[in-house]
């Protein structure tokens, strides 16, 4: 088996990444999803990732939330988490490895003994209208039935004075275009990435762009979660912990808790968590993996922007708010790609649910620092009576 030690000054990070990638090799890793189409296509694109670049074995176990077993309101069974809390529960008993979310269905805070590992190269954030009519979102015509299920999206189609009739949604992608190909309504409204990744592209009749509606914060980004299991712990300083079962370990030596600053995500990196110090078990060499293997750095710093002007605003999945930050590279001079770190752009937009009034702030600021940006933009809005629209003053 492998070394590592993560205190040497001997190891590049690429001689880490390559001892990780062949600790890993040959293994199995058990992969916890939802069960929807769309959720095993996500995930199956995660796990052709690591079987692809690692050499592991990925089995996809299925795992119904409180969001698949109910068709009410999400707000009705329990808002933000219940599309995850069932995912969470079995990575912290061990019964999965890692779990793939909806990065947008992601509570702001990651409970203790888990650790938000990576988030993908994001797919397009924008919002889709698919109208077998054909007609796009401004020549419905007053009095057309468009359906969504998400109050964001509600309130700010109603905010276009189209004199539209919003209807409520559920249920998967193929069940809500089917509505609109039977007539029940004259259009639906999904999000882009839903639809690429299910290869329903085709389905789409416009494309609604950010200026008319601002997505959900993180939409389009993936959300790679671990936590307790088996596996190679990150030695504490002065030594290497080589395969070691990190479960059979207490205190500060154990998994991750034990690592040098250099081998930790900065503060506050994505969803403003640190890395986890909580006197559990977490698997740190499986998320420092998962890490180098899947995390893309502008995805990353875009939506821990976003996620920090959530938590900051203190709004959930089921409140009249979007966001988004796009990130601003600087080029590097001799280099061919640019830099990550360079500016962010982060807009957002809170709306009262009967769309009669939308604020709207647009910000710009350094992408070292994602979450400051965030909880500036909150603070812009708050300030401006966003808690009041929302029904949380």
């Amino acid at each position: 088996m492998t070394a590592i030690d993560p205190t040497s000054t001997d190891v590049e990070p690429a001689g880490r990444h390559a001892a990780l990638r062949a600790h890993f090799a040959g293994r199995r890793l058990r992969l916890g999803t939802r069960r929807s189409a769309l959720a095993m296509a996500q995930s199956g694109m995660i796990a052709d990732q690591l079987r692809e670049q690692v050499g592991c074995a990925v089995d996809l176990v299925p795992i119904v939330t409180a969001g698949d077993r109910s068709s009410a309101e999400i707000s009705q069974i329990g808002g933000t988490g219940v599309f995850v809390s069932a995912l969470r529960d079995a990575l912290l008993a061990d019964r999965i490895d890692l779990a793939v979310h909806s990065l947008k269905d992601l509570p702001t805070a990651t409970p203790p003994g888990l650790v938000l590992a990576a988030v993908p190269l994001r797919e397009d954030t924008r919002d889709v209208l698919v109208s077998p009519s054909g007609r796009r979102l401004r020549e419905l015509g007053p009095g057309a039935r468009v359906a969504t299920g998400a109050p964001r999206r509600a309130a700010q189609l109603r905010a276009l004075g189209l004199d539209l009739e919003i209807v409520p949604i559920r249920g998967n992608v193929d069940t809500r275009i089917k509505k609109a190909i039977d007539g029940e309504v004259d259009a639906v409204v999904l999000a882009y990435a839903g639809l690429a990744r299910l290869d329903r592209l085709d389905a789409v009749t416009e494309i609604i762009e950010p200026e008319v509606m601002l997505p959900s914060p993180g939409q389009g980004a993936l959300a790679i979660e671990c936590g307790g299991g088996r596996g190679l712990a990150v030695a504490g300083p002065g030594r290497a912990l080589v395969g070691v079962d990190v479960t059979e370990r207490k205190g500060a030596d154990q998994g991750v808790p034990g690592a040098p600053a250099a081998h930790r995500p900065a503060a506050g990196w994505t969803g403003g968590q640190t890395w986890p110090d909580h006197g559990q078990p977490v698997d740190g060499a499986l998320a420092e993996l998962l890490r180098f293997v899947l995390d893309d750095a502008s995805s990353s710093i875009a939506v821990r922007a976003e996620r920090a002007f959530l938590a900051a605003i203190e709004a959930g999945c089921t409140a009249p708010v979007g966001a988004l930050a796009v990130v601003e590279p600087v080029p590097v001079a001799g280099a061919g790609d640019a830099s990550p770190a360079g500016g962010l752009r982060l807009r957002a937009v809170v709306a009262a649910p009967d769309g009669s009034t939308v604020l709207r702030r647009d910000v710009t600021g350094s992408a070292v620092d994602p979450e400051a940006l965030g909880q500036r933009l909150a603070d812009d809005l708050l300030s401006a009576g966003a808690h009041s629209l929302m029904g949380t003053s």
